[in-house]
């Protein structure tokens, strides 16, 4: 289950670990890269964006914008606004929202309506069930867990993301599932 507080984790090991979360969707897609700390510019001023993701899908050109919010604090939607507005100016098709602690309700509801994914990142071993009773035990080994999944909110559900299942990435992202 998602721990009602932040992750700990440095601001880079975040962003690095959001980039590792998205690098895992491109093996399918056509010239892919992602960039860290990326400097884009737009009629409006320039930007420096956490992490970017560029790739060619069904034959056009795409590009990701993600802002990594490292608060402890809920994610407010003033902050899911700004990153839209930076969608906007620069001309991106998809924004994406990762913190490292939960989101507002007028976030979440913003996003849904101007469709951002908002993803919160925490421990793999957040993916960790059991049947029991009481304390959760961690998970073992065998398990072979993410060190940091992220959990994705769309409507009222909820998706792990993660650099093992790349497939829920590429459906965040809006992009085509790959031919068996």
């Amino acid at each position: 289950m998602i721990s009602a507080d932040p992750i700990e984790i440095s601001p880079a090991e975040f962003e690095l670990a959001v980039k590792g979360i998205l690098d895992a969707a491109s093996e399918s897609l056509v010239s892919y890269q992602s960039k860290h700390l990326d400097a884009l510019s737009a009629a409006d001023g320039d930007y420096i964006i956490d992490v970017t993701a560029t790739f060619k899908a069904l034959g056009a050109e795409f590009c990701v914008l993600v802002e990594c919010k490292h608060h402890k604090r809920k994610v407010e939607r003033q902050d899911v606004q700004v990153l839209h507005a930076k969608l906007l100016s620069l001309g991106a098709q998809k924004a994406m929202l990762f913190s490292t602690s939960a989101f507002q309700s007028g976030a979440i509801e913003f996003a849904d309506a101007h469709g951002i994914a908002l993803v919160q990142l925490a421990s793999g071993a957040s993916t960790w069930f059991t049947r029991s009773a009481g304390e959760t035990s961690p998970p073992p080994a065998w398990a072979n867990n993410s060190t940091y999944v992220g959990w994705w909110h769309h409507g009222n559900c909820r998706t792990v993301l993660s650099d093992e299942r790349a497939e829920y990435i590429r459906q965040a992202l809006g992009i085509p599932q790959l031919e068996p």
